[in-house]
Order: C-alpha cells, then sequence, then structure tokens
C-alpha cells in the first residue's frame, strides 16, 4: 500500500506540466473532461489489482490523471474572473479542495472500515465519472496564444521569466516547509501515546481552519497588500512549527492545526494567485509548474525530515522548518511588492 501510495503522489506531482501543454493544445476543459476520464477508468480499475505491480500501475495512472484538476481548475478561475474578484474566487475553490480532501479522507476511512478498500475507490472513480460529464457544460476557453509558437513554448516562457523562477522556488520551499510539517504532524501526535483515530481528528483542525479563513481572506485581499499576506502566512506557519517544536500533544497539535490552515489561506492562495498573473501569455503552463513545484518542494521536504523523524527527533524537524519560514515570507513579500503585472505595464 505505501509504494501504490508514493506512485500515486510522484505521478500526481510531475504530470502536472504535461496536463498544460495538453490543455494548451486542445482546451482546458476538454482536457480536464479527460483526465477525469482516465481518472475513474483508472480509479476503478484499482479494485481489480490481483498483486503489488497491478496496484501500483494502476495508482500511477490515477494520480496523473487526478493531477489536471487543481491547475486547470486555477488557470480557468484566474482567466474567467474580474481582476478584481481573481484573489477571491481562487480562495473560493480553494476552500472546495479544502472540504473535498476532508470529507474524502473521512468518507475513504468510514468505508474501508465498514463496507472494504475497495468501495471508497469505487466511489471515486464514479464520482470523476460523473464530473467528466457534468464538465461537458461547462463553456470552453479560447487557447492560449502560446499554444501557436509550439508545443513547448509555454514552459519557455514562464521559465524565461525571472519573476516566474522566483515564484517557482517559493512555491517548492512553500511545499518543503508548510506541506512537510504537515505531513509530519499525525506522526507526532501518535508518539505523544495518542491513538490513530486521535491524530486523524486533531489534523481535521486543519480543514476547518482552511475553510474559515479562506473565504475572510478573499474579503481583505483588495485592501491588504499581497505582500502582507505572504508575511501573515508565514509567521502563522513559524509559530505554528515553534508550538510543535516544544510539545504535540493533541490540543497544542490542534491549534498547530489551525494555524497551518491559516497560513496555508493567506500565503498560499496569494501565491496561486500570482501565479495565474506572472506570465499572462502561458498562464496554465506557469499554474502548472507552479503546481509541480510544491509537490516536489513536500517530497523533499519529506526525504529530508524523514531519518530525524524515524528516530523520533520531532522537535529538530519543527525547529527547522520554523527558522526557515521566516526568510521564506521575507523574500515572498519582497518579490511580490516588487512584481508588477505585465498586463498593467502594457496598458
Amino acid at each position: 500500500m505505501a509504494s501504490a501510495a508514493g506512485a500515486y503522489f510522484l505521478a500526481y506531482g510531475l504530470v502536472q506540466p504535461l496536463w498544460g501543454l495538453i490543455s494548451a493544445r486542445v482546451g482546458v476543459i476538454r482536457s480536464l473532461r479527460l483526465a477525469m476520464l482516465v481518472a475513474a477508468v483508472a480509479t476503478a480499475g484499482t479494485t481489480l489489482a490481483v498483486d503489488a505491480t497491478s496496484l501500483v500501475a494502476f495508482r500511477l495512472v490515477a494520480g496523473g490523471a487526478f493531477s489536471a484538476a487543481v491547475p486547470t481548475a486555477l488557470f480557468y478561475a484566474g482567466a474567467t474572473a474580474a481582476p478584481g474578484r481573481r484573489h477571491r474566487d481562487i480562495t473560493a475553490l480553494m476552500s472546495g479542495v479544502a472540504l473535498g480532501t476532508a470529507g474524502a479522507t473521512a468518507g475513504a476511512g468510514v468505508l474501508a472500515a465498514t463496507v472494504g478498500w475497495r468501495s471508497a475507490f469505487l466511489l471515486t472513480g464514479a464520482t470523476a465519472l460523473v464530473a467528466c460529464l457534468v464538465l461537458g457544460r461547462v463553456p470552453e476557453l479560447p487557447a492560449p496564444r502560446a499554444a501557436a509558437d509550439g508545443l513547448f513554448a509555454p514552459l519557455r516562457a514562464v521559465l524565461r521569466s525571472r519573476p516566474a523562477r522566483v515564484l517557482l522556488l517559493l512555491a517548492t520551499v512553500e511545499g518543503a516547509l508548510l506541506m512537510g510539517a504537515l505531513t509530519f504532524l499525525p506522526a507526532a501526535v501518535g508518539a505523544t501515546g495518542s491513538g490513530t483515530a486521535v491524530a486523524g481528528g486533531v489534523t481535521a483542525a486543519y480543514g476547518v481552519a482552511v475553510l474559515v479563513c479562506a473565504p475572510i481572506v478573499g474579503r481583505v485581499q483588495q485592501r491588504v497588500p499581497a505582500a502582507a499576506l505572504i508575511v501573515a502566512g508565514a509567521g502563522l506557519a513559524a509559530v505554528g512549527c515553534l508550538l510543535a517544536a516544544f510539545t504535540t500533544a493533541p490540543v497544542a497539535a490542534a491549534v498547530v492545526c489551525l494555524l497551518f490552515g491559516a497560513a496555508w489561506a493567506s500565503m498560499h492562495s496569494t501565491l496561486q494567485t500570482w501565479a495565474t498573473e506572472v506570465v499572462p501569455e502561458a498562464g496554465l503552463a506557469s499554474v502548472s509548474l507552479f503546481a509541480c513545484a510544491l509537490f516536489t518542494g513536500s517530497a523533499l521536504g519529506a526525504v529530508a525530515g524523514g531519518p530525524p523523524v524515524e528516530a523520533g527527533r520531532f522537535g529538530l524537524v519543527f525547529g527547522v522548518a520554523a527558522v526557515l519560514l521566516v526568510p521564506l515570507g521575507v523574500l515572498g513579500a519582497l518579490a511580490r511588492s516588487r512584481w508588477r503585472s505585465p498586463v498593467a505595464v502594457r496598458s
């Protein structure tokens, strides 16, 4: 099962830029419908796996297919929203992602315990198929201009942009620190003697915080500079990591999750919105590369933190993360405050 989960997340992180290229060629909604169809087949096929190899193969395909959902939805939201509402719409989308993640995590656990693990995959596959059908009613976007310059032109446009490269670096570090810390928190709670159910319940506070804070951030973003939201998010995450470095008792860990959720709503939503704007002519590619950088950073954080976590040195991991989150917030705020929209400059 661990290998299957690893294959899923590996494909989920690495395949996202590919969906950006496909979307630039065939359209955002068409590529998303294709992805959901492949995801439905691969997820339902997981229930037919007869050995570890076939299970890993099905999960690998499913992870690559589902990876299209968030970056294409982000790009669609950014492309269809008025400039003044873009951040608000993206934070609303993020709230939906948090709600779906929390609901799916809890629901899968209940189904696995009561009906069997295959039922969770069948339901997920059916949901993906329904999404494929419903998306048929969503209007398609015009093809991005960069698509006419060659298949890899959007990627080249993003990688040639200095602000985009800085943003990708920030996303990688954010994934390593914030997502990495969140990944290790359940194990840290379990190490205190709490059961698995307690650890899972504690981390649910993260989803609650995102749901509560994302709409607030969406409402205030027109009055608060983006740089300030990045600093606030990094600061909240640093405080959470600092608290976790001293104690991961269930109550304290719940507070840490609340801080992480607020940090995600503030800092990450701001960086996500920037990803939709930083290279307007290659928005799909920039959003896809942003997501890829985020999950690559999360994987790097897991690898770097793995040895001390296995040795039970959770305080060291959270302490280092707390220290590194400070320069992340400062450098992210400086980069965002110095950036000027190419569209605004041309107009």
